[in-house]
């Protein structure tokens, strides 16, 4: 679990920090893009911690980045969309698993 934190840290501050930068354009989808990073960041940290809300957090976060990364893809056709989206789907299916959930407190 705490590979797929750090993973998951890095991404979420890669991604803030390209939306900071405009990557991702400006508007809604900038400061959506800051949100879902923000929550995955304490998320990670409550993951860390082995606590039921950081696991639940990240959870979520991990389907809204694969999500995000599949429709990236359906609009611009680019490989590293769809390899992010696969890491992140095969990071929910990870943490969905009853030994993991188990380990929780």
């Amino acid at each position: 679990m705490a590979m797929v934190a750090m993973y998951l840290l890095l991404i979420a501050m890669l991604n803030a920090f390209a939306a900071m930068r405009g990557t991702f354009g400006t508007g809604a989808a900038r400061y959506s893009i800051f949100g879902v990073c923000t929550l995955m960041v304490i998320g990670v940290f409550g993951l860390l911690r082995q606590a039921r809300w950081g696991w639940s957090i990240v959870t979520a976060g991990c389907l809204l980045m694969a999500a995000g990364y599949f429709y990236g893809f359906h609009r611009a056709h680019a490989t590293p969309y769809i390899i992010q989206g696969f890491f992140d789907l095969l990071f929910f299916l990870y943490l969905v698993r009853p030994e993991v959930r188990e380990r929780l407190r």
